[in-house]
């Protein structure tokens, strides 16, 4: 039993210590999000962008813009309420890289309205952008390149 929860345990810190776990999600979600035509392809440009990105220290296109944060957001927001759940948001949050499991957003109880949702998304990627590349457009990298390429 105890080799059992050592290798458990082993597992679990070489998967957090090379960020394997938040590489599945990035995969993961810029796959669900742009659907393309030859995932297996796309997912291969992916990590060999940031095995080059890696190298070189290349800036990769940034991920979200505002019409692909629309988007993300009508998908939640599939009842045409104008606002999604708090647990959505963080979701949403956690999905894109821009807040862990373990951080504390405070709940005022209401939906979370697009304004809101958008504000949040591009104020976390910008703080990111600017503690790694600099605060312009064109250096920043999308907030879960940066968590994978560190």
């Amino acid at each position: 039993m105890e080799a059992r929860s050592s290798r458990e345990l082993q597992a679990r810190n070489y998967l957090e210590k090379h960020r394997i776990m938040d590489l599945l999600t990035y995969l993961t979600s810029a796959l669900l999000f742009f659907r393309p035509e030859r995932p297996r392809e796309y997912l291969i440009s992916i990590l060999e962008r940031l095995r080059i990105a890696r190298l070189s220290g290349v800036a990769l296109p940034f991920f979200m813009d505002n019409s692909n944060i629309a988007s993300m957001f009508e998908m939640l927001d599939s009842s045409n309420k104008g606002s999604i759940s708090f647990v959505q948001y963080k979701e949403a949050l956690k999905t894109l890289g821009l807040c862990t499991a373990e951080e504390v957003l405070k709940d005022d109880g209401h939906g979370v309205t697009f304004e809101k949702f958008r504000n949040e998304v591009n104020k976390r990627t910008q703080e990111i952008c600017e503690k790694t590349k600099g605060k312009d457009s064109e250096s920043c990298q999308s907030a879960a390149e940066q968590l994978l390429l560190h």
